[in-house]
């Protein structure tokens, strides 16, 4: 069985192929995007199982995306709605700084997972769940279902991983989206904040204060991204930063935080050592800051090693 389990919506993206607004666009790309997606294909890239649970539409981006994981060798457990379309995203192209994006996922077929949907999962094998701060965002039915999936792992000795990804504009309320994400953050034994997140979540950037906060609330291992300046871990044994790698250009910045994810849980299901997992999760996120897409810089096993050895003393 698959050794990792991501729960979360899939998307058809459609990225920009000129730059300007969204509303001057005239062709765009079509892409798989998702945050749980592209930890999905990072994963498989680096030769570990996975297994996504979602819900799909049974129009045609839901045939899409279904195919595409299989062509990215993804295990999916999907579950079929024909009554809500699957959801989509636009992207527009910059040279610099975060790109526009606009989503149409309001009553996607995956905002209505569910409790039901969580109990018909097979989390038999696997060892590591992996959740982010969306699909609890989605809707109250998908909130529950998040919570459900946190209680099946326990159940099932595994490990939770946990990235607070925020998407404000999902949630109902501010106040809402800070205390549920911390809630979950509380239930996870590795929590992935970013210094950003940090600041809208508790109140600080520094990633010292982000780390103590959420060992406090009980994460047994905070890492936090801190872009460029690397990435700060507060667990047990150890509280210390790490530098991260010199980007001459960055071109798109989002799903970097999922490659980070990427680095820390194949380094975990590979026994490698904090120093280790810190540098592969950075090198990943630099990567892919690198390329224009979320998840098609992810790189194999051998690219990864080939840009750590390229740019070791550029740190």
């Amino acid at each position: 069985m698959s050794e990792v389990i991501l729960f979360g919506e899939p998307m058809a993206m459609f990225v920009a192929k000129t730059p300007g607004r969204l509303h001057e666009v005239e062709e765009f790309t079509r892409l798989l995007a998702g945050a749980e997606v592209n930890v999905a294909i990072g994963l498989k890239r680096l030769g570990h199982s996975v297994s996504y649970v979602t819900k799909l539409g049974t129009d045609p981006f839901g045939v899409y995306i279904e195919e595409k994981l299989k062509t990215e060798g993804i295990e999916t457990q999907i579950t079929k709605d024909n009554q809500h379309f699957t959801g989509y995203q636009l992207k527009n192209k910059v040279f610099e700084g975060d790109p526009e994006v606009f989503y149409y996922r309001k009553n996607s077929a995956a905002s209505y997972l569910n409790e039901e949907d969580a109990e018909k999962v097979d989390f038999e094998g696997a060892k590591v769940l992996h959740l982010t701060g969306i699909p609890p965002a989605l809707s109250q039915s998908c909130r529950n279902a998040t919570y459900r999936m946190i209680e099946r792992a326990r159940e099932n000795a595994m490990i939770v991983t946990f990235d607070p990804n925020l998407r404000p504009t999902l949630w109902e309320s501010k106040s809402v989206m800070i205390r549920t994400i911390n809630d979950l953050a509380s239930r996870a034994d590795i929590v992935l904040p970013g210094t950003g997140e940090g600041k809208v979540l508790m109140g600080s950037e520094d990633p010292k204060e982000i780390a103590s906060f959420y060992r406090r609330l009980g994460a047994k291992a905070v890492i936090v991204k801190a872009g460029a300046e690397g990435a700060y871990v507060e667990m047990e044994d150890q509280k210390r930063s790490y530098p991260g790698f010199k980007v001459d250009k960055v071109i798109d910045t989002v799903g970097a935080g999922d490659g980070f994810a990427v680095g820390v849980i194949s380094s975990y299901l590979e026994g490698l050592s904090t120093e280790q997992m810190i540098e592969r999760a950075n090198a990943i996120g630099s990567i892919q800051v690198s390329v224009e897409s979320d998840n098609e810089g992810l790189p194999t096993r051998e690219e990864l090693r080939t840009y750590i050895e390229t740019h070791q003393n550029e740190r």
